[in-house]
């Protein structure tokens, strides 16, 4: 099953890409590999939430909004190459604006890697990092990179 075929049955629209908020590109291509530039949540051009998860932001709605940021890291890749020329996904940075005290970044992050195994199946499992941070840009919960092998 393809990806884009599989984002159908889940019931996913991927959005349109995120408008860079710097000097950057959203996504570049090297060889066979695509790295996208870190994607904020969000949705229909206005981050989804703003403040700290574990403060001002729950873990349970940072996690969704880690799924969030990741359609918009998906969007970047699908704009440069096509979803289904994603052979594997290989890894995934997370940054969360964590509040003092706050050490639930993996189960926050969760909700990216989730939705690579929903899309992706075994070619979503990856490797990963998730990161504690005092601040994200424009207020952002959580930030999303990816790292993926394409045809």
């Amino acid at each position: 099953m393809t990806a884009s075929s599989k984002l159908a049955e889940l019931g996913i629209t991927l959005p349109a890409v995120a408008a860079p908020v710097a000097s950057y590109i959203p996504a570049v291509r090297t060889g066979a590999h695509v790295y996208t530039s870190g994607q904020l949540p969000f949705v229909e051009g206005a981050l989804a939430a703003t403040g700290n998860v574990g403060g001002e932001v729950s873990p349970e709605e940072a996690k969704a909004h880690a799924r969030t940021a990741t359609l918009n890291a998906l969007a970047a890749v699908h704009d440069l190459v096509g979803i289904d020329a994603v052979t594997r996904v290989v890894k995934v940075t997370g940054f969360v604006a964590s509040a003092e005290g706050f050490n639930g970044q993996p189960a926050v992050i969760n909700g990216a890697s989730e939705l690579l195994g929903e899309v992706f199946g075994d070619a979503g499992a990856h490797a990963r990092s998730a990161v504690g941070v005092a601040e994200l840009p424009l207020g952002a919960p959580v930030e999303v990179e990816l790292i993926v092998e394409v045809a």
